[in-house]
């Protein structure tokens, strides 16, 4: 079997806490000519760029939910990927749960926050002059997004794809919330955004190639009923991946207490006692295979 054309990066998995260890929440499904993200929260941006992939590469953007660690960077790849292109790019399209079209005209109609920035990206003679050497012709649109807010049951169909959302518990009823399934020919992909445990991520999860999902805390710490509704401890995950036969599990939105050597390991055992599937503790820029890792030979 050749080498598949999906590839999915990590971009970050950490929590809203600062990191330089780990971005905040961003995940990136390259497929056939689609680059696409599932949120893209603060650092992410940075990840993206040392990928090698560009802004102007961007085509595709899904947000789970609207916390700031899942869509801050959401600005800098979007004036980005306007910014560097001629004008003939296609516009990115962008998915979302209800107040991601406000949130994209907040930050860049003209009497948005980025407003004035881009009056004079478009207006001023210095910006035109760059424009044209990038072979943009006069005179210079406004970044247009093409903005779908998303109800839970939806089905974005892309050129060999599917992505279909549903609601997943976390922080209602201030945010919907939403996690994902993609399907292509090559193998499927799920992803939790931010979701304690839910039938929905059964269904969404059940015979996935990779699944990426949240794993805020050592089951037993969580300190209230309403943190553990709507965030997952290690051991609800290692059941989830048991139950919906998951072939490749990886945790991510990594809470400090888990991160310490010793204690990531131990919890990794103890999720194997649990699935029988591969486990990826995530890291950010971490690659994951749609079939099981190979171990390389001795050289």
């Amino acid at each position: 079997m050749g080498e598949s054309s999906v590839k999915i990066t990590l971009l970050g998995t950490g929590t809203p806490t600062p990191s330089l260890k780990r971005m905040s929440s961003g995940y990136m499904v390259e497929i056939g000519a689609d680059t696409i993200l599932f949120d893209h929260g603060p650092g992410a941006y940075h990840r993206l760029i040392e990928t090698g992939v560009r802004a102007v590469d961007v085509t595709h953007i899904f947000f789970s939910h609207l916390h700031y660690d899942h869509c801050l960077d959401y600005i800098r790849l979007l004036i980005t990927r306007w910014d560097q292109s001629d004008g003939s790019l296609p516009e990115l399209k962008v998915y979302g749960p209800p107040h991601t079209a406000r949130f994209s005209d907040l930050l860049i109609k003209p009497d948005g926050v980025f407003g004035p920035d881009l009056n004079a990206r478009i207006n001023h003679q210095a910006s035109i002059d760059t424009f044209e050497r990038r072979g943009g012709v006069p005179p210079r649109l406004r970044p247009a997004p093409e903005v779908t807010e998303l109800s839970s049951g939806d089905v974005v169909e892309g050129k060999g794809w599917r992505v279909e959302c549903g609601d997943v518990p976390h922080v209602q009823p201030q945010l919907a919330c939403y996690g994902f399934r993609l399907d292509s020919d090559e193998g499927s992909f799920a992803y939790s955004g931010d979701a304690g445990p839910c039938k929905a991520m059964e269904k969404f999860a059940d015979n996935v190639d990779v699944l990426v999902h949240m794993c805020h805390y050592i089951s037993g710490t969580e300190p209230g009923r309403a943190f553990a509704k709507g965030s997952m401890g290690h051991l609800e995950l290692a059941e989830l991946g048991r139950k919906a036969k998951v072939r490749n599990l990886v945790v991510s939105h990594i809470l400090e207490q888990m991160d310490v050597p010793g204690v990531r390991e131990r919890l990794i055992a103890e999720i194997a006692a649990i699935y029988q599937g591969n486990i990826f503790f995530g890291e950010d820029l971490m690659v994951i295979p749609l079939t099981s890792p190979v171990p390389q030979a001795i050289r």
